[in-house]
C-alpha cells in the first residue's frame, strides 16, 4: 500500500470536532467582516482546531506479549505509584509510564494491550497542569482496567489539565478491544497514565516522544531491565 503526499497532511477527523471546526470557522467569518487580517487569523485558528481533532490511523504491531502507547506525547514520569482506587488494581505500587500531551499532538487515545475492559471509572476534580505529578490523584479523570487474555490487568487512566475541559470514553465495561484500538479522547492538553502489570517493565525513557497505538511502551514477554537513554 503506497502513501500520497496528500494523505500526509490530510487526516481525518474525530467526529468530536466538528462542531468546534464548525465554531471556529464561522468566527473566522466575522473576523473577516470586521477587518481583514483577523479573518486570516481566524483562518489559522480553524486550521489549528481541525488539526488538534485530526484521527489518523496507525500501524500497531501484532506480535504477542507488546504493549503500545496509548496516546501521542511526551513521555514525562516513569515511577512506582499506587493505581487509582477506583480500577480495583489493589494497593501496592505498580510502573506508572505517563505521557504528556500538548495541545498540538493528536488526542485520540488507544488501548495498550488487548483485553477485556473490567472496569471504567469516571472521578471528578481539578485542573491542574497535566505535567504535573500530584495531577494523578487530583485532577478530573477516567480510567480503564483491562484483564489479558492471561489473567492479568493493567490500568490506563486519561487525565484532564489545565485547559481540558472534557475526557470523552467510547468504551463500556464488558468490552473486549485490541492493541491500537481506540477507546477515547481528551480536549484540549492532558495527559495518559498507565500502570503496567506487576513485573513487566517499561522499554520508553523520559522525553522520549511516543506515537498513540504504535510506539512500543513494554513487552510482557522479555526479562529486559527497564532501559535508560540519553538526548543526543
Amino acid at each position: 500500500m503506497s502513501v500520497s503526499m496528500l494523505s500526509t497532511f490530510v487526516k481525518p477527523m474525530h467526529p468530536e470536532g466538528r462542531k468546534f471546526v464548525a465554531i471556529f470557522a464561522a468566527i473566522a467569518l466575522i473576523l473577516f467582516l470586521i477587518w481583514e487580517p483577523l479573518g486570516w487569523v481566524g483562518v489559522g485558528l480553524t486550521v489549528w482546531c481541525y488539526y488538534f481533532f485530526r484521527d489518523p490511523e496507525r500501524v500497531t504491531p501484532v506480535r504477542e506479549g507488546l504493549m503500545v502507547s496509548p496516546a501521542d506525547g511526551v513521555v514525562s514520569l516513569l515511577e512506582p505509584a499506587v493505581p487509582p482506587a477506583e480500577l480495583g488494581l489493589g494497593d501496592l505500587p505498580l510502573t506508572r509510564v505517563s505521557v504528556f500531551m500538548n495541545v498540538f499532538n493528536c488526542h485520540v487515545n488507544r488501548l495498550p494491550y488487548a483485553g477485556k475492559i473490567t472496569r471504567v471509572a469516571y472521578r471528578d476534580g481539578k485542573f491542574l497542569n497535566a505535567s504535573l505529578d500530584k495531577a494523578s490523584s487530583e485532577n478530573e479523570r477516567n480510567g480503564l482496567a483491562v484483564q489479558m487474555e492471561d489473567g492479568r490487568s493493567y490500568g490506563v487512566v486519561q487525565i484532564a489539565g489545565l485547559v481540558a475541559r472534557r475526557i470523552l470514553c467510547e468504551v463500556k465495561e464488558g468490552q473486549q478491544l485490541l492493541s491500537g484500538e481506540r477507546f477515547g479522547l481528551i480536549r484540549f492538553g492532558s495527559r495518559l497514565d498507565i500502570y503496567l502489570p506487576e513485573g513487566v517493565h517499561p522499554l520508553v525513557c523520559i522525553g522520549q516522544t511516543m506515537v498513540a497505538g504504535e510506539t512500543v511502551l513494554a513487552d510482557m514477554r522479555s526479562d529486559e531491565e527497564p532501559r535508560s537513554g540519553g538526548i543526543r
